[in-house]
C-alpha cells in the first residue's frame, strides 16, 4: 500500500503543475487566454472555462506557485520556468458527479476537484476580503451555456 504523504505529494504535484498550461509550456509561451478543456472527460457537461491567465498573473499578481505545483518533501518546488504539466497528467479521476464523496484519496486525484478547489476556493476567499470584487463564484459565470448543435 502507498504510504499517505506519497499519494498526497503526487496529487498535489499534479494539481497545479499544469492548471492552466499544456505539457512543458514555459512561462513566457503562455498564451493571454487558455481554454480549459481536459482530455479525461469524454464530453463536457459545462461550457469550457477561458482562464485569463495573463490578467491571473499580470494585473491580479497571483503568484506562479498558486496554481502551480512540483512538491517535494512537502514543499513545493516548482519555480518559473519550470515544465508545466497539464493537471490530468496526475488527477486522473474524471467523476463529476458525486466527487465530494469519493474516499479522501481519491478526492485529491479527482480533476474537477482539483481545478474547484484552488479556482473557485481562491475566488470565495477574494470575495470574504473584499465583497466589490467580481472573480467569479457560479458555475456559469466561469462556463459558458453550450451552445445547442
Amino acid at each position: 500500500m502507498v504510504k499517505r504523504w506519497k499519494v498526497e505529494v503526487g496529487v498535489l504535484v499534479a494539481f497545479v503543475a499544469a492548471i492552466v498550461c499544456g505539457a512543458f509550456v514555459q512561462a513566457g509561451d503562455v498564451p493571454d487566454v487558455i481554454t480549459i478543456n481536459s482530455s479525461i472527460y469524454q464530453q463536457h457537461t459545462k461550457g469550457l472555462v477561458q482562464f485569463t491567465h495573463k490578467k491571473h498573473a499580470e494585473d491580479y499578481k497571483i503568484a506562479c506557485t498558486d496554481c502551480h505545483h512540483v512538491y517535494k518533501d512537502g514543499k513545493n518546488v516548482w519555480k518559473e520556468g519550470d515544465p508545466v504539466d497539464k493537471c490530468e497528467k496526475c488527477h486522473t479521476d474524471a467523476t463529476i458527479k458525486g466527487e465530494k464523496k469519493l474516499p479522501p484519496e481519491q478526492q485529491k486525484l479527482n480533476l474537477k476537484l482539483a481545478f474547484h478547489n484552488n479556482c473557485v476556493g481562491c475566488h470565495k476567499k477574494l470575495k470574504k476580503e473584499n465583497k466589490e470584487t467580481k472573480a467569479p463564484t457560479t458555475c456559469s459565470k466561469c462556463h459558458p451555456k453550450k451552445k445547442a448543435q
